[in-house]
């Protein structure tokens, strides 16, 4: 005799799930996957840099443990030149973060007229950065610190949304910046195509001042045989009349050791010659011996692919195992990017500030729901940034498995 069941499908469901969570919660995990740092493997492929350099002499002869120098040594500029599309002659080396470049380069835009502007930013009504969505959150906290309007835009699988962003460009003056992270974006992985460059250099602007900020951090990081490529920004910008529009920055921090890394501030002479002037009064030379070490340690760009072939092949099974696992679980439930490079992987779920929380409780960290948005707040509440690259395998499929139980709960419950 048939006895029909006394729930429903979708009781089962929410019961099954709940069930599953509760079993990942007594399991007492502590697992991160917060924020996009390099693995203690991956750290260990730069550990001959703690023997170097073997001189204390640059290239030019000139001694490197003294004060000056301030643009860098010419031999380090002239290595990362090619992989950053900057002029040697118009790049500068800086400490290990190229995010205090990003900050420093801000600040002195509010103190001190820019080229081409008519006052400093500090002096304006308002000042205004559009900001590619999802993105990286620490672009957002610089603007929060320093009072600045943040417009949120829209990405695309080409980048920015190019009809919004020639828009508001156009529209209104207060917007003086717009920050961009070109290559393997942070967090969806996309390459900014060539017509997204070009517009971007070409675009007429309200804001005479107004300025890209060119985040290049992972210029050099592929996970494949097939590197992207990107167009040259500030070749584009001089033909389309406007030298002095984009910002470009970079840094080894996830090359070689991420606390002692080398970072890099590029663009035109006037720029460069504005960004040294104001540098000139917060230091009176950078750490050389540092800069040193890199060039001996890295030689010349074949050896910068060479140690970024290594990288990926410690990090590249680990964006399998994620998209594999994602792909088994959440299947027809959500959505993720599959990153040809790069250090993150953008989950699309309904409901993400809730599936974060009950990761949470269940001793799974991940960056805030809204972290990818300015002022933390996703309007959709629907993304998640998951940085795969420190933990082991087996740490990052139980942290992958253990999310996508939170995401099935969530789901069914709010179904």
């Amino acid at each position: 005799m048939f006895y029909p069941s006394s729930r429903t499908d979708s009781e089962e469901k929410i019961v099954t799930a709940q069930r599953d969570y509760a079993a990942l919660v007594q399991r007492g995990l502590s697992l991160d996957l917060t924020r996009g740092k390099p693995s203690p493997s991956q750290l260990d492929l730069s550990n001959d840099m703690l023997r170097l350099p073997t001189s204390y002499r640059a290239a030019d002869g000139s001694d490197a443990r003294n004060y000056g120098n301030l643009q860098g040594l010419t031999e380090l500029r002239e290595l990362f030149a090619p992989l950053l599309q900057v002029p040697a002659d118009r790049l500068v080396v800086g400490g290990n973060a190229s995010l205090a470049l990003m900050h420093d380069t801000v600040v002195h835009a509010l103190l001190s007229p820019l080229p081409g502007a008519a006052r400093r930013w500090i002096e304006e009504p308002e000042i205004t950065f559009l900001c590619p969505v999802p993105g990286y959150d620490r672009h957002f906290t610089i603007c929060e610190r320093l009072g600045i309007r943040m417009v949120a835009v829209p990405m695309t699988a080409e980048g920015p949304d190019m009809d919004a962003v020639e828009r508001l460009v156009a529209a209104d003056a207060s917007v003086k910046g717009m920050w961009c992270v070109p290559k393997y974006s942070n967090p969806t992985g996309v390459v900014y195509s060539d017509e997204t460059v070009r517009r971007l250099a070409a675009m007429p602007t309200a804001a005479p001042d107004f300025r890209i900020f060119w985040d290049n951090a992972y210029a050099v990081h592929h996970l494949t045989d097939t590197p992207a490529e990107l167009a040259d920004v500030l070749a584009l910008s001089a033909e389309h009349g406007h030298p002095d529009r984009v910002f470009v920055y970079a840094s080894t921090s996830k090359v070689t050791l991420a606390g002692a890394g080398v970072s890099f501030f590029g663009s035109s002479p006037a720029n460069v010659e504005w960004f040294l002037r104001n540098t000139a009064k917060q230091s009176i030379g950078p750490d050389k011996i540092n800069q040193l070490r890199h060039v001996e340690f890295l030689r010349d760009a074949e050896g910068v692919a060479a140690h970024m072939r290594r990288h990926a092949e410690l990090i590249g099974p680990k964006f399998e195992l994620v998209d594999k696992v994602l792909a088994e679980r959440l299947g027809g439930l959500a959505s993720w990017t599959s990153p040809k490079g790069g250090y993150f992987v953008s989950l699309e779920v309904p409901h993400a500030a809730e599936v974060v929380a009950k990761a949470k409780a269940a001793g799974i960290a991940l960056t805030p729901a809204g972290a990818t948005h300015p002022y933390g707040k996703d309007p959709d509440d629907r993304t998640i940034r998951i940085a795969p690259t420190y933990p082991g395998l087996d740490e990052l499929e139980q942290a992958i498995e253990g999310l996508a139980v939170c995401v099935r709960l969530v789901a069914e419950e709010r179904a």
